[in-house]
């Protein structure tokens, strides 16, 4: 972590935090270990696609690979349930202290699209 993310972090209980910089853009800051956590998970899910791709190349049988494309969904919805958790927990309860009502309607835009 370079000095200006730890200047920008606040240290929530977990250790995850979403805060602005001072520009437009808002920027979550996630404790090692939920991020370890995530980019551990990506990382298999990186490599489960990639296997993905060689059965397709393989002509492996349709049935066979939709199993490994539903195990690659089931991975994908596991990340994003651990990150909506962290997310709730510290960004939306840190905009919501602050007044920022907006955040509800960003939840319920990011929610319809995750639950499509």
């Amino acid at each position: 972590m370079d000095a200006s993310t730890e200047q920008l972090e606040h240290g929530t209980e977990d250790g995850a935090e979403c805060c602005s910089d001072g520009s437009s853009v808002r920027k979550s800051h996630h404790s090692d270990k939920v991020k370890n956590s995530l980019v551990s998970r990506l990382n298999r899910i990186e490599g489960q696609v990639r296997g993905l791709k060689g059965l397709i190349e393989k002509d492996t049988y349709c049935d066979d690979v939709l199993n490994q494309i539903a195990s690659i969904q089931s991975a994908l919805n596991g990340v994003g349930k651990l990150l909506f958790e962290n997310h709730m927990k510290s960004c939306v309860v840190e905009r919501i202290q602050e007044g920022d009502m907006d955040v509800i309607n960003e939840l319920m835009t990011t929610m319809n699209k995750m639950m499509k």
